[in-house]
């Protein structure tokens, strides 16, 4: 498959994850409210469930998001296009197992003996669980910016402002979970640059797909004819 047509497929792949990724940010962001949030979850069940399937979902296309980058950069470091793939495979490991606690939260919520109390843990439980899982989203982005500015595919300032991504992935992360109230004020800024990294990656990917080197190991080598 020629890195163009490979380029795109990752870049759609990576807009599904973009769009079902959101959808559920959105929702758990409705529902989850201090005080609130079993009963929230019981009236807006169908809403929760779907959230909670779209982040499945969400959490196979960006498998299949970095299985499809590794094959379109692994030539140019395969080390580190084995680390970005690892690290995805293990966000997406994490994101999904963390699903239980959602669906946990769901069921305690819909029963007619429910605790309230008991599935807002649950639904907190659910929440961290993502935070942490998090670290594993920004740390895939420094060996993917680093391929980006090394692959001669894509311009070395979007690597680098997909290295910045990483950076307020992380930053965002460890000030939740060491200091959540700085942390919740922070995350916007934090997040920003990661938000605008990854949406023009796949803008690029989806647009400009790559641009081709003459020296691309995997292109047919030109033969003279006398």
């Amino acid at each position: 498959m020629s890195p163009t047509k490979l380029a795109r497929i990752a870049g759609a792949l990576y807009l599904v994850v973009a769009a079902t990724t959101i959808f559920a940010g959105l929702v758990n962001s409705r529902v989850i409210e201090p005080g609130r949030t079993a009963a929230n979850i019981a009236g807006s069940a169908a809403l929760y469930r779907a959230g909670l399937v779209s982040e499945l979902v969400g959490a196979v296309f960006f498998l299949l998001t970095g299985m499809a980058l590794y094959q379109l950069l692994k030539h140019v470091n395969h080390m580190a296009a084995t680390a970005m793939v690892t690290f995805v495979a293990v966000s997406v490991a994490m994101q999904s197992l963390n699903l239980l606690n959602q669906h946990t939260a769901l069921t305690i919520a819909t029963s007619q003996d429910g605790s309230a109390t008991l599935a807002t843990l649950f639904a907190d439980m659910r929440h961290t669980g993502f935070v942490i899982s998090q670290t594993y989203f920004g740390l895939w982005l420094l060996p993917l910016g680093y391929l980006v500015v090394k692959s001669g595919y894509f311009p070395k300032a979007l690597g680098i402002l997909v290295m910045v991504g990483c950076a307020g992935h992380l930053v965002d992360v460890f000030t939740r979970l060491l200091a959540p109230g700085l942390g919740a004020d922070i995350s916007p800024f934090a997040m920003t640059p990661a938000a605008i990294a990854e949406l023009s990656f796949v803008a690029w990917l989806l647009i400009r797909a790559v641009r081709v080197p003459q020296t691309d190991p995997r292109l047919p080598a030109r033969v003279a004819i006398p």
